[in-house]
């Protein structure tokens, strides 16, 4: 029989989340999704005047409360101090999406053959994708004890934290004059938030703090022709996935639609893994 509203499962209204990385391609269509379904969204992104600009766009569009607030999640401090400041701003906090990754702005060193990569570009992109999930997931874990009531965290990894990359589908793949790939350092950065969820998964579990991973495959963010055309080749629904198509994975696990789900990880690559 029939026990509860499966709609009503959906449904975020009275729920804090936080989003970092919540300024980004993603992050935007993730604060969006989290706001319509009712939720108060803090906006965390290093970019302050960006995630400032989001929050008043969730406001205005959505009628729910949202602020924008400045963070480095790789640092310790502004972790802490990021989450005392959603907590003073919204009262507790609900649902954390982990999602901030780390963007090189020295592409040659960021592009670089695995042979010739150096060890200060890897740890910046580590401090970032792997460092920074567990300060936050840290920072937020700590909050959610504190209030007894349990939590939903889902943290952002990527197809190619699944799998390897096709180094065939890059070529004539140029991005402001630099030759592309998807180096060492992001994968395996991101096969660590998939190991970094499950462990916290069982940690918490206890706890009723839901910890789960959404992976998603390749996202139109302005790639040339020639790369769109060789990576929709690989992928069985024959093209890249737009934004708002991953938010739903996200609304899911958020949700108490998922409430008996953790330790997981959702892929949303168009069918890529199943070949």
């Amino acid at each position: 029989m029939k026990t509860t509203s499966y709609k009503d499962l959906f449904d975020l209204r009275g729920k804090v989340a936080v989003v970092t990385g919540g300024s980004g391609i993603l992050g935007r269509h993730f604060c969006a999704g989290l706001a319509e379904a009712g939720a108060s969204v803090a906006v965390v992104d290093i970019q302050n005047e960006s995630a400032a600009e989001v929050a008043a766009e969730l406001v205005a569009t959505y009628s729910i409360d949202a602020a924008g607030i400045s963070c480095d999640v790789s640092n310790t401090d502004s972790v802490s101090k990021m989450v005392e400041q959603v907590v003073e701003r919204f009262g507790e906090i609900n649902i954390l999406h982990n999602n901030a990754a780390a963007k090189s702005e020295d592409l040659a060193a960021f592009f670089a053959p695995f042979e010739e990569y150096s060890l200060s570009q890897w740890r910046e992109i580590m401090s970032v994708n792997i460092d920074g999930m567990f300060l936050v997931a840290q920072a937020v874990g700590r909050q959610l004890l504190l209030q007894g009531k349990g939590g939903s965290i889902i943290q952002t990894s990527s197809i190619y934290g699944m799998m390897a990359p096709d180094n065939r589908i890059y070529e004539g793949s140029f991005y402001l004059g630099r030759k592309i790939n998807t180096p060492a350092v992001y994968a395996a950065s991101k096969a660590a938030v998939v190991g970094l969820s499950k462990y916290l998964a069982t940690y918490w579990a206890d706890k009723n703090i839901r910890v789960n991973t959404i992976a998603p495959g390749g996202t139109e963010s302005g790639q040339n022709d020639e790369f769109k055309a060789r990576y929709s080749a690989r992928i069985p629904l024959n093209r890249m996935a737009y934004a708002h198509e991953i938010v739903g994975a996200l609304l899911y696990l958020a949700s108490d639609a998922s409430s008996y789900v953790t330790g997981q990880t959702i892929l949303v690559d168009g069918g890529l893994s199943a070949w």
